[in-house]
């Protein structure tokens, strides 16, 4: 018998599994952690990828805005901050005319203590400080179209002189690769541009998915967003299972993350031998499995290695509960998976947060779905169209009844930042859906 130990809010959440049926747990790819990861990103800033120097970016610039991510993603801002800041400071721009713009994407605002944890007490005493809302179109300047999407976005970036992106690279279930780009789609785009980045169709491609950028639909469209609203530099950062830095990556805006999106795909894409009965797998914990909304990327993490009619059994402490309203308005509406499929197929769009139900709905077309939280009623994940189970072991015994004394499990301790790869990938994930 082999313990496994997912992910769970801030500590963890054992099951048994016997060892006959266990085929692998899927950890990162070990990479060495920085040892001095501030004295790197102060070296990123003299010696960067593919651009100047940001101190002679800066020279002679008025005024400057830095993205950085919300409370969603674990980034140190405390650590990356205060070397750009002084950079900036020392090339002669005032600090009063520097901007800190919080990329909340469609997600709220962070604010008081919260604003404290993100970018450290110092940072927000002294520094302009501003949430990107999505919804406020008098804050989003038009930069008309591209591949037909209407773009805008936050005026407050576009304004600025010098225009900075920092971040996390990690996997991302559309994108392929968090960093880069994504700073401004989603992080400082209008809902009326996402709802055509985060559409139904731009989804339903199996190109959309973890861990790629070639021939990603999302990705190419991102760039050229990006492209179009200006990124003078970008620094980014990589984080191990533990949340250590273990790269920096600063630059130009598609070099410095390129060069991240290798050293995430050697470490957290993972081969396994062959597709799994039954996955157990997480919401990743906090800052990730708060909510429902974020959990459910593990769903898209790990359907490339699941057997069609499998079992997916997932953990989350979901201690804010679902997401907004309009995820969980739209969630309790739905009679089954198939109801999801026939609302979106009339117009692209039906409201914000859709597109995580989609990825819910494409994990339940091809798996049974079980679900452990504190955070939800049981009959709440009854009708957010999942089974509730009372304990992890309470589900891996119900999947291996239904599976049989040879089933295959598959274990993911930290659920979506790692993604099982078949050597062989099982096609049609998303694209068996013809209307798409």
């Amino acid at each position: 018998m082999t313990q496994v130990h997912l992910s769970y809010g801030s500590g963890k959440v054992g099951v048994d599994v016997p060892d006959a049926n266990l085929l692998q747990v899927v950890h990162m790819n070990p990479v060495s952690p920085l040892s001095d990861p501030r004295s790197v990103v102060e070296r990123s800033l003299v010696s960067p990828i593919g651009c100047p120097p940001l101190a002679q970016l800066a020279c002679g610039r008025d005024s400057a805005c830095i993205v950085i991510s919300d409370v969603t993603r674990p980034v140190p801002n405390s650590m990356i901050l205060p070397p750009i800041l002084q950079t900036l400071e020392q090339a002669g721009i005032p600090r009063e005319k520097i901007t800190i713009l919080i990329a909340t994407g469609i997600h709220r605002p962070n604010l008081g203590e919260e604003l404290e944890t993100l970018v450290g007490r110092e940072i927000a005493a002294n520094y302009r400080i501003v949430n990107h809302y999505s919804e406020r179109m008098e804050d989003q300047q038009s930069l008309g179209e591209v591949d037909g999407i209407p773009v805008y976005i936050n005026k407050t970036y576009l304004e600025a002189d010098l225009k900075i992106l920092t971040g996390l690279v990690e996997l991302h279930l559309m994108a392929g690769y968090s960093g880069g780009r994504k700073s401004i789609v989603p992080g400082i785009a209008s809902l009326e541009t996402m709802k055509h980045m985060h559409g139904y169709r731009m989804i339903q491609k199996d190109g959309t998915t973890n861990g790629r950028l070639d021939d990603n639909p999302f990705h190419h469209a991102a760039v050229k967003v990006a492209r179009k609203a200006g990124v003078d530099f970008i620094l980014n950062v990589t984080l191990d299972e533990s949340r250590n830095v273990t790269g920096v990556f600063a630059g130009e805006l598609e070099a410095a993350h390129r060069k991240a999106v290798e050293l995430v795909a050697r470490s957290a894409l993972v081969e396994v031998p062959e597709a799994a009965d039954i996955i157990l797998t997480c919401g990743g914990g906090v800052p990730l499995d708060t909510t429902l909304y974020q959990t459910l990327k593990a769903v898209a993490g790990c359907l490339g290695a699941i057997k069609e009619g499998g079992t997916m059994i997932i953990a989350a402490r979901n201690a804010a509960g679902s997401g907004s309203p309009e995820f969980t308005e739209l969630l309790h509406r739905l009679k089954n998976y198939q109801h999801y499929y026939e609302l979106v197929r009339g117009p692209d769009y039906i409201q914000k947060d859709q597109w995580m139900i989609q990825e819910l709905c494409n994990g339940l077309h091809r798996c049974r779905i079980f679900y452990y939280t504190e955070g939800l009623t049981t009959e709440d994940v009854r009708d957010f169209l999942m089974e509730p189970i009372p304990s992890l072991q309470a589900g891996l015994e119900i999947a291996l009844k239904k599976h049989g004394p040879n089933a295959k499990v598959l274990a993911i301790p930290e659920g979506p930042y790692v993604v099982p790869r078949l050597k062989e990938p099982i096609q049609g994930l998303y694209s068996w859906d013809t209307a798409a």
